[in-house]
């Protein structure tokens, strides 16, 4: 059983992750990892990360969040945080990353600003 579920839902030119479970070292820094790297593959480099579900992220789960959002950059895309829980969002307020991602409550006003 992995530690996380990530399923995958398009909206427009926009992929949507919705994660659930943990972002920890090991599984699912790497489940992480390895679905951003496809999508970008794929050509879809406009990724809205969901994290509504995430009950608990270590500093590797951080980590790979930044790496995610350094080669989404670097493709020319955009990666956003959708839903941070006060845990997660205490978290990246801490290491000063709520600063470097465009984080969203609501879905419908995370997808208008990707126009």
């Amino acid at each position: 059983m992995a530690d996380i579920t990530i399923s995958e839902r398009q909206a427009g030119d926009v992929t949507i992750l919705d994660l659930n479970g943990k972002v920890t070292i090991g599984e699912g820094s790497v489940a992480l990892r390895t679905t951003v790297r496809r999508l970008l593959g794929e050509g879809k480099n406009k990724i809205l990360m969901n994290l509504g579900g995430v009950g608990y992220i270590d500093s590797s789960g951080i980590g790979e969040l930044v790496s995610s959002f350094t080669a989404v950059n670097k493709e020319g895309g955009t990666l956003k945080l959708l839903k941070l829980t006060q845990k997660i969002q205490d978290l990246l307020a801490i290491t000063k990353l709520l600063t470097v991602f465009d984080v969203f409550d609501e879905e419908s006003d995370a997808l208008s600003s990707f126009e």
